[in-house]
């Protein structure tokens, strides 16, 4: 069969390659013709655009390059009817993955599956009713996202989260000691090393770690260790007053870890399923404004995943204002220092966070589940009125 993927960012270029690879296993004669990146062109296929071309974030930036935006939307919606694919699989990137979806309905019998949702239990709810409207079947990596979608009489399916695919991976291949760790990195194997994951952005790493390499002053008998995130220069992590930085080893860094101090993201996930203590950090300017407006515009109570697939504050969300100095040296003081609430908390990781995520096989299940559907006689997606 003939599946034509779009993915608009770094992310979704990995998720897509992943998915891509899986279909291949469950349909030797896939073709593949797609919008995405490197990893998806290293699988094979045609790629007519790179997402470089397209990834534009914030709304000035989105308003500068507008032209450019609409003309990828336009060859996209052209490469489609002219290509002629069995099924349009979206991933991720719903600002433009949910226009091309109601141009596919509109325009051809094309079915279009979505591969990790766009996420309006966050924000822009509204965005429902397009997705109930042209978009045949959603395939979900976040467990909360099917009881949220059947409350608004959408079915999805959860096939399992990336994550837990990566991690299962590399435990399965990885097997460096503590001390051949610390021996490569000219640590002390006898001290307890905390990890700094300051983010993947360069603003976020300009926000969040100074608070936290202040904050580590207060803790002597412990390590700390930046994880150098990728493509970030390493000018950027100088001012680090003498903290150790490890490039491009986040899971051997949290293997070894005794703790973290995570800005929101994926690696509030990461870290859980590594079983180690966290506090989650996100500085932003204006931090009572914003923290006013968050409670305004979000839909959920937290920000990390983390706690979102746990439905509850498992770990402490330090948030705009809150987090700062001394917030943050009081949750280390837990996280650190208190037997009990680091027991408490791997605990909860275990029985609300790694339980609900499931079993390796994301990729896998979701390709399982589409090439089934589709070979499905006589296949008619169901169809839910607005």
């Amino acid at each position: 069969m003939k599946y034509y993927l779009i993915a608009g960012e770094a992310s979704g270029d990995l998720h897509a390659s992943n998915l891509m690879r899986a279909l291949k296993a469950c349909d030797e004669k896939a073709e593949f013709r797609f919008f995405g990146g490197d990893l998806m062109q290293e699988v094979g296929g045609t790629l007519v655009k790179h997402y470089r071309e397209l990834a534009y974030m914030g709304f000035v930036q989105v308003a500068l390059h507008a032209g450019t935006i609409i003309q990828g939307m336009k060859l996209c919606k052209e490469d489609i009817v002219a290509w002629k694919p069995d099924v349009v699989i979206l991933v991720d990137y719903p600002g433009f993955n949910l226009s091309i979806a109601k141009y596919v309905k509109t325009h051809t019998q094309i079915p279009v599956y979505y591969y990790i949702s766009p996420k309006i239990w966050a924000w822009k709810e509204y965005r429902i009713k397009d997705i109930r409207q042209y978009v045949d079947e959603l395939f979900s990596i976040l467990p909360f996202e099917v009881p949220y979608f059947a409350r608004h009489a959408y079915p999805i399916h959860y096939v399992g989260n990336p994550c837990v695919d990566a991690i299962a991976q590399f435990k399965g291949h990885y097997t460096e000691t503590r001390e051949e760790f610390c021996a490569r990195h000219g640590l002390n194997p006898e001290q307890p090393i905390v990890a700094l994951l300051a983010g993947s952005r360069k603003q976020e790493i300009r926000d969040n770690l100074p608070i936290m390499l202040a904050t580590t002053k207060r803790f002597e008998d412990f390590q700390w260790v930046i994880a150098g995130a990728p493509g970030i220069d390493p000018e950027m992590y100088k001012q680090n007053g003498g903290v150790h930085v490890v490039y491009g080893e986040t899971y051997p860094l949290l293997s070894h870890a005794y703790a973290a101090m995570v800005t929101s993201g994926t690696a509030t996930l990461e870290t859980a399923l590594f079983r180690v203590p966290q506090v989650v950090c996100y500085y932003m300017k204006c931090g009572r404004v914003v923290s006013w407006l968050r409670s305004l515009l979000l839909k959920v109570p937290y920000i990390s995943l983390v706690n979102l697939v746990a439905d509850g504050q498992l770990v402490r969300e330090l948030v705009a204002h809150e987090m700062c100095e001394q917030e943050l040296s009081k949750e280390l003081d837990k996280i650190l220092l208190d037997a009990s609430h680091r027991t408490r908390m791997l605990a909860a990781y275990d029985s609300k966070v790694i339980g609900p995520l499931g079993e390796p096989g994301a990729s896998e299940h979701a390709a399982e589940m589409m090439v089934s559907k589709l070979k499905i006689e006589n296949y008619h997606p169901a169809t839910v009125d607005c």
